[in-house]
C-alpha cells in the first residue's frame, strides 16, 4: 500500500456547478485532502491533468462533449491514475457505475440528487478519496465480460465431482476492488458449488445491478439477498446495498437475514456481521470463509470466530489487492489460514470444496 506523505491532490470532473460546489466542500473539510482544481467537461480534465497532476480523480459519467465511461477507457489505456465515479442512482446509473468499475475505476459513490448537502455522502466521499489514492490502479480486462451469458452446467470450472453437502457454505467479503475480485472468482466456480453468500461494500441500488450483471456471467445463479432466502448449492446471494446480510439455521437450512442496523467499521452491509452470524449458527467445518481486497478492517474479526469454529479461511495477498486493507487486518490477528492471489482463490474454493471429509466431520450433527 503507497502512503503519498503529503495531501492528497484531487481533481473534480463534473459538470454540475452544484455537484462540483459539494464535492469541493466535502473534500475540503478533511486536512489530509486538497482539491487542487475542477473541470467540467473530460476535454478540460484531460489539460487539467496535465497541469496539476492530481492524485486521484472524481469522475460524472454523464457530461457534454464526451461521456464519462469515453473518457475513463481512454484515460485508463493512457495515462492510468486512480478514479472515484460519482454516479447517478438510477438503472442506467448503476450500469453505468459497474462498467467504470470494470474499465479501471477505483470505486463509485451514488450521486446526490436535488440536495444543497452531501449529508451523509461527505464521509464517504473522503474515504473513498483516500482508498483511492493508496490503490493500485487496475487497467480494464475487456475479455472479461465479452464471453456470452453461462448458465448452470456450462461454467468456466467442471462440476464438483460430489453433491456439495446441502449444509456447506463459502462466505466471501470485499470492499475497494472487490467488484472486480468476486467476478473473477464467481465466473471461476462450478455451476454446482456450495452456497454462497457474499458482501461488497458497494452503494445501494448498484447491488442488483452488480448481483444481475454476475448472473449472467457465473454458472451459478447470482442474486441479491432478500429477508428469508434459503441458501442452497448453485446459488449465491448478494447483500443489498444500506442492508446487513446475516445467515441464521432454520429447518435444517441455511436462511439469509437481510435487515436494516448501525453502520459496523463505517460499512452498511458489513462483512462482520455475516461472518459472525454464520459462526454463531453453527458454520465451522462445513465452511469456506475469506476476505478480498479492500480498504479498513471489516472482516477480519468474524473470519477469526469462523476460524475458532474449524472453517477452513483465506484472505488474498497484497500484489493481487487493489487495496491491502481488510486482507492485512485478517491476516495480522491471525484469522485467515492461508494468503492466496486473486487467480488462485477459485481454485482453493474448488479443492477445498471436493474434500468432503475435511467440510464434514464424522462427530458433526
Amino acid at each position: 500500500m503507497k502512503t503519498l506523505g503529503r495531501k492528497i491532490r484531487v481533481l473534480i470532473v463534473d459538470d454540475s456547478a452544484l455537484v462540483r460546489r459539494l464535492a469541493t466542500e466535502a473534500l475540503r473539510s478533511d486536512p489530509d485532502i486538497e482539491v487542487v482544481g475542477a473541470a467540467v467537461d473530460p476535454y478540460m480534465a484531460r489539460d487539467l491533468i496535465e497541469e496539476l497532476s492530481p492524485d486521484v480523480l472524481t469522475l460524472d459519467l454523464e457530461m457534454p462533449r464526451m461521456d464519462g465511461l469515453t473518457f475513463l477507457g481512454l484515460l485508463m489505456e493512457r495515462r492510468p491514475m486512480p478514479v472515484v465515479v460519482i454516479s447517478s442512482l438510477t438503472r442506467q446509473g448503476s450500469d453505468h457505475a459497474l462498467e467504470s468499475l470494470r474499465l479501471g475505476a477505483v470505486d463509485v459513490l451514488g450521486k446526490p440528487s436535488g440536495s444543497y448537502s452531501f449529508g451523509d455522502l461527505a464521509p464517504q466521499l473522503v474515504a473513498k478519496v483516500k482508498a483511492a489514492a493508496e490503490a493500485r490502479v487496475r487497467t480494464s480486462n475487456p475479455a472479461a465480460e465479452a464471453a456470452p451469458a453461462r448458465r448452470p452446467g456450462s461454467g468456466a470450472a467442471a462440476p464438483l465431482a460430489n453433491e456439495p453437502d446441502p449444509r456447506a457454505l463459502i462466505l466471501l467479503g470485499a470492499s475497494t476492488g472487490g467488484t472486480e475480485a468476486l467476478r473473477e472468482v464467481l465466473t471461476a466456480l462450478p455451476a454446482n458449488s456450495p452456497a454462497i453468500a457474499a458482501v461488497q461494500h458497494i452503494p445501494a441500488m448498484f447491488s442488483k445491478a452488480f448481483a444481475n450483471r454476475l448472473d449472467k456471467l457465473c454458472g451459478m445463479e447470482v442474486r441479491e439477498a432478500v429477508d428469508g432466502d434459503q441458501l442452497r448449492p448453485g446459488l449465491a446471494l448478494i447483500a443489498p446495498g444500506n442492508f446487513h446480510l446475516m445467515i441464521k439455521r432454520s429447518g435444517g437450512h441455511w436462511v439469509a437475514r437481510v435487515a436494516d442496523g448501525p453502520m459496523i467499521w463505517h460499512q452498511r452491509p458489513a462483512v462482520d456481521l455475516l461472518f459472525k452470524s454464520a459462526a454463531e449458527a453453527g458454520a465451522g467445518p462445513r465452511c469456506i470463509a475469506g476476505v478480498l481486497t479492500g480498504m479498513g478492517k471489516d472482516g477480519a474479526e468474524g473470519l477469526l470466530a469462523l476460524l475458532r469454529n474449524n472453517a477452513t479461511t483465506f484472505a488474498q495477498d497484497e500484489a493481487t489487492s487493489v487495496v491491502y486493507g481488510m486482507p492485512r487486518a485478517a491476516r495480522e490477528i491471525g484469522a485467515a489460514q492461508t494468503i492466496l492471489p486473486l487467480g488462485r482463490v477459485a481454485p482453493f474454493i474448488i479443492e477445498k470444496a471436493h474434500q468432503p471429509a475435511a467440510l464434514v466431520p464424522a462427530e458433526s450433527p
